[in-house]
């Protein structure tokens, strides 16, 4: 058996596959986000190891992790996990859609060294900037400060005692040379650091250490169950999705949204807001273009509205042409392609007819906006796309598919068995280190289904997304 252990935004999923890559498990534990002030988002790392500590206490009592042979991780990216010279948690974790840290990431991105070996913008929501803000605003932490690690390289450290990240996490902390392969000393200097407050880095598909002996105990493990480098959660799941070799894509709808791209050369174009990073696998590297909030638009609205997600997609029906209602899912700030941590939503358009269906199409529809703005990006700079796999929660709605497809106009597939995101990826990269497969098992999964672009209505939602660009360019200023 081979357990994946995700540590996603608003919860833990953890995912145990067999030698022929069937799905025997499955088990999760929500999460909870801390948002203090205005743009802030946080989370404890001790509620992590409580939530996955509890997923395995399910797994096992369900008899799944009897034979279990490695362990991959994958997890949200970005996020400055401070710990001291006893490995003690400083303060909160600071997650990647927090935006605090907007005026040191410019100061870093001003200064060329950044975009030229890191190969990315310095984001707000990047690591790197975060730790200049906290030296600025709570010296206190900074002066105890000695090792930085990202969320899931906390879960190993507290699985296996070991402070390791693997490649693709590593390279969206903006400390990360994705060309060397290798942290860059350059920019860990101009941020007061050195190798010594990094953890050491290895491949996803490689082992990076075993159970200590409490853990292997506690749940009736071996303590050679091996533990993978894992990825960051989009690495990881396009190795779930077979998106390991040039020109294969997908899109996510998580809490973020992602479009992904694989590629086997290193490409960097900072100035298009295209992330270029490390793949989970050797000698691989991808681009994507991400939007803060995808499923957290629609969970937003589903506050709002005092109704359930679920239902709220439910009543669509079928596919329509773009209303009059208009959303910009700006609500933490974008990315891609704006880099633009202070602009927020807006919900315009409205008018006496405007009822609770016409504002989920508008927030649905803005979402995928938001994505023709990566698929423009990314495809200015020389990828192609020619058609996508849908992973993430957001992937269950077809309304919101069809959508995707319309308005990107390429073929959208729908994997069989459901979603087969991070946690399976991660799932894999277990099972390649335990057994030192390699890239060759990250196959494409079966397809229920190929939601084809609508080309009667691919004229309306063009216009309506020029309509989108213009409206962020009209109120940038305003929010």
């Amino acid at each position: 058996m081979y357990l994946g252990l995700d540590l996603g935004t608003s919860g833990i999923k953890a995912l145990v596959i067999d030698d022929n890559q069937n799905v025997v498990d499955e088990a999760s534990a929500a999460l909870e986000v801390l948002r203090p002030a205005s743009g802030w988002s946080e989370q404890r790392p001790a509620d992590w190891i409580t939530a996955t500590s509890n997923i395995l206490d399910d797994l096992h009592g369900r008899g799944a992790l009897a034979g279990l042979r490695g362990i991959g991780l994958s997890g949200q990216m970005h996020g400055a996990t401070l710990l001291d010279a006893h490995d003690n948690v400083l303060r909160n974790c600071i997650l990647w859609n927090d935006t605090r840290a907007h005026e040191e990431a410019a100061a870093l991105d001003a200064d060329p060294r950044f975009r030229a070996q890191s190969g990315n913008i310095v984001f707000p929501g990047f690591t790197a900037p975060k730790i200049l803000w906290v030296a600025r605003n709570e010296p206190e932490i900074r002066a105890k400060l000695a090792k930085v690690l990202l969320p899931k390289d906390y879960l190993r450290l507290w699985l296996t005692g070991d402070h390791v990240s693997d490649m693709s996490d590593a390279a969206g902390t903006s400390w990360l040379d994705p060309g060397r392969r290798d942290w860059s000393d350059d920019l860990l200097a101009a941020c007061g650091l050195d190798r010594s407050h990094m953890p050491a880095l290895a491949e996803g598909s490689a082992p990076t250490g075993t159970l200590r002996p409490e853990i292997a105990s506690r749940w009736g493990l071996s303590d050679s169950v091996v533990v993978a480098g894992g990825g960051g959660d989009n690495a990881a799941s396009a190795v779930g999705v077979g998106a390991v070799a040039p020109g294969q894509a997908f899109v996510s709808l998580g809490t973020s949204g992602v479009l992904f791209a694989a590629s086997d050369r290193y490409s960097p174009d900072p100035a298009s807001s295209v992330h270029t990073f490390c793949h989970a696998l050797p000698g691989l590297w991808h681009q994507m273009g991400v939007i803060l909030s995808a499923t957290d638009s629609l969970n937003w609205y589903a506050r709002l509205t005092g109704t359930d997600a679920a239902i709220l997609t439910g009543e669509l029906g079928a596919l329509q042409a773009p209303g009059r209602a208009l959303f910009l899912p700006y609500l933490g700030g974008e990315r891609t392609p704006h880099n633009d941590a202070r602009v927020r939503g807006a919900l315009i358009g409205l008018a006496h007819d405007t009822d609770r269906v016409a504002g989920t199409r508008a927030v649905l529809e803005g979402v995928a906006f938001a994505i023709r703005d990566c698929f423009d990006a990314l495809t200015a700079t020389g990828t192609r796309i020619d058609s996508l796999v849908a992973v993430g929660g957001g992937s269950r709605s077809r309304y919101w598919l069809e959508l995707i497809a319309t308005t990107l106009g390429v073929p959208v597939s729908v994997p069989e068995a459901g979603d087969l995101g991070a946690a399976f990826g991660a799932a894999r990269l277990g099972m390649m280190a335990a057994t030192g497969a390699g890239g060759e098992i990250a196959t494409p999964p079966r397809f229920a289904d190929t939601i084809f672009p609508a080309p009667d209505l691919s004229g309306a939602f063009a216009e309506a997304h020029r309509r989108y660009r213009a409206t962020y360019s009209a109120l940038k200023e305003l929010s």
